[in-house]
């Protein structure tokens, strides 16, 4: 057994947290993965920063139509009824409170719930922070998709950010390869833990103190 899931599986995970009849925006890169986890029998309406409400899975090979693109410039499909508009009109949805939850990325997240998913200085970052402050400020709920370690071992998970911040106690839940965390008052809470991964693991990895919610349930990785 692992002590880490794939990110297809917690692409799936993510799906199914979250609520029948959302409107739903899935950030630049692995957060829009989620949109091939979504169940058939359920209306969550994906959003996208360019101009699009009503976005499908990604397309069938061979089935690419390249006038269907989400905002990381990867193709996608339309929903029946699928409509397309201004950009200036995406990010007054975005602005406006209209969408109920969003996907994101992180560099790293705070305790108080403070998110940094941008970087004038890392190596193959997007270099400005485009629409992730509007749709981390915007949406009702935030959702992290990330490892939770970098890949020299620092934890994502951090007391206080020392990168520019996205937006400021924002994030709702963040869902990394080893476990979710929820934000709460007092710090991060497990919700749950993946493989043979454990609370007090966790506090190693993370160094940070960790509230247990997990009330025994485990997935196997």
């Amino acid at each position: 057994m692992s002590d880490r899931i794939s990110r297809q599986d917690l692409a799936a995970r993510i799906a199914a947290d979250i609520p029948e009849g959302s409107y739903v925006n899935l950030g630049i890169g692995a957060p829009t993965l989620v949109a091939n986890y979504l169940p058939d029998d359920q209306e969550i309406i994906l959003h996208t920063e360019n101009g699009m409400l009503g976005m499908g899975s990604a397309p069938a090979e061979g089935r690419i139509d390249p006038d269907l693109i989400n905002a990381g410039k990867q193709p996608v499909t339309a929903q029946l009824g699928a409509a397309y508009f201004h950009h200036a009109d995406s990010f007054a949805m975005m602005r406006g409170g209209h969408l109920d939850v969003c996907v994101l990325g992180a560099f790293q997240v705070a305790e108080n719930g403070d998110l940094a998913n941008w970087s004038t200085g890392a190596p193959g970052a997007i270099p400005a922070i485009g629409g992730a402050m509007d749709l981390a400020i915007g949406a009702k709920s935030v959702y992290v998709m990330t490892d939770l370690l970098t890949k020299t071992g620092e934890s994502k998970l951090v007391e206080r950010c020392s990168y520019p911040l996205t937006g400021a106690a924002c994030v709702t839940r963040v869902y990394t390869d080893r476990a979710v965390f929820d934000v709460a008052p007092e710090g991060f809470s497990v919700r749950e833990v993946f493989g043979e991964n454990t609370v007090t693991e966790l506090e190693r990895l993370t160094g940070l103190r960790l509230r247990d919610a997990t009330a025994n349930e485990r997935t196997p990785a």
